[in-house]
């Protein structure tokens, strides 16, 4: 499933959610060696990403001092939120990111959400290191802490619809689902590849800081859904 749009306005402009696309794309094409060699981009990774070993004691590996000259292990949980593996990586997470993450902004309020997305990028990394803390892979991305703002969506506005692009004999077709279903599915998806990864090969993908994430954003979700109710609207016209 793809989503496109969803039902529900805000009442503020969404400007850290802006911001936050912004700064990913800006970190993307201005900072990251998508150019490079393999091997730049390998040290590049190594240097700014979070490694689960040093995750878990809070030290540089030694070969990775000797690589990068430096490496702060706390920076690099941060720097790991706004790096990205390619081009369909930022593409497919600035798109979730787009669709959900106003409204969760709107709810919250952009000083709770600009702390509430950090600590869930930070949650999600922790997460994806308690499963295999000896890892060597560094972790990249931003989709741990959208994963949390997912997880606050689905809370909040389970009933929201969502333009979604959904695979049928093949091929995408448009339709409106509601939040839950699309989110859900998701999850779903992440869990499932979770628990397989655990016996074998995870693809490349850090399953368990998608789920980590999302868990900590539906337990934050559900603080912020009983303050107030979903604000759920018509489509507007095409």
């Amino acid at each position: 499933m793809i989503p496109l749009r969803d039902a529900n306005p805000t009442h503020r402009r969404e400007w850290v959610t802006i911001l936050l696309i912004a700064a990913n794309v800006a970190v993307f094409f201005l900072w990251e060696p998508i150019t490079g060699t393999p091997r730049e981009q390998f040290r590049f990774f190594v240097c700014h990403g979070a490694i689960p070993e040093e995750l878990t004691d809070l030290q540089p590996i030694p070969e990775v001092v000797r690589l990068c000259g430096s490496k702060s292990v706390l920076l690099s949980i941060l720097t790991s939120m706004f790096i990205h593996g390619g081009f369909l990586h930022i593409a497919g997470n600035m798109l979730y990111l787009w669709v959900f993450g106003n409204n969760v902004e709107d709810r919250m309020g952009w000083p709770a959400f600009v702390a509430f997305y950090l600590v869930a990028g930070v949650v999600a990394a922790y997460a994806q290191a308690l499963t295999d803390p000896s890892s060597l892979v560094p972790l990249v991305g931003a989709s741990g802490a959208i994963a949390g703002t997912l997880g606050a969506y689905i809370v909040m506005f389970p009933h929201a619809r969502v333009l979604t692009l959904v695979p049928i004999f093949f091929i995408l077709q448009a339709a409106e689902l509601p939040a839950w279903m699309v989110l859900g599915f998701w999850f779903v998806l992440q869990a499932f590849q979770g628990v397989g990864g655990l016996a074998g090969d995870t693809g490349g993908v850090a399953w368990f800081a998608h789920i980590g994430g999302f868990v900590f954003g539906a337990a934050v979700g559900v603080f912020y859904r009983r303050r107030t109710q979903p604000r759920v609207a018509p489509w507007p016209p095409y």
